[in-house]
């Protein structure tokens, strides 16, 4: 039990930001963004304690999008923002980029509000979490052409909200 606890300590450290990003890139307030989160790692902490994971990054993206379903069918309200990504963001930038990001991604993040819940998702994983096509065809159950159309679909229905300087 105690190298159990230690594997998922090392697994709860690499994945906290990805999973705290992504939650709250959907739900746009911090306090929120952590329950969740706790949650999804509780979630996962129950299953890891019973038995082998198999690819662990794409079980903990299904069960913060379970924790978001679960969430928004008791709310009963599907509300999908992703206010403040700017910040989120340039807090991993450099000082002399923060301008121009800052000006490019208030204009990513207004688009990013008007796609449908499963582009927005492409758009995170593969951008921003940096996770590759295979990574997220697990994550979804979906094969990796399908993925790929998704992605390709995403980012020119972002691009199309994107608003010309």
């Amino acid at each position: 039990m105690k190298q159990q606890q230690e594997q998922f300590s090392i697994i709860y450290d690499e994945y906290v930001p990805k999973i705290y990003r992504f939650i709250y890139l959907k739900v746009s307030t911090k306090e929120l963004a952590e329950d969740l989160s706790s949650d999804v790692f509780m979630r996962v902490w129950k299953e890891y304690t019973k038995k082998d994971i198999d690819n662990i990054q794409a079980f903990l993206y299904k069960v913060a999008r379970n924790v978001l379903a679960d969430h928004y069918r008791v709310q009963k309200v599907k509300v999908v923002s992703v206010e403040k990504v700017t910040t989120i963001l340039l807090e991993e930038s450099s000082l002399e980029h923060d301008a121009t990001i800052s000006s490019d991604m208030e204009q990513i993040r207004k688009a990013l509000l008007h796609l449908k819940d499963d582009y927005q998702n492409y758009v995170i994983w593969r951008y921003l979490d940096e996770l590759s096509v295979s990574e997220i065809a697990q994550i979804t159950g979906k094969s990796e052409p399908s993925v790929r159309v998704g992605v390709h679909r995403a980012l020119k229905a972002l691009k199309g909200h994107m608003v010309e300087k």
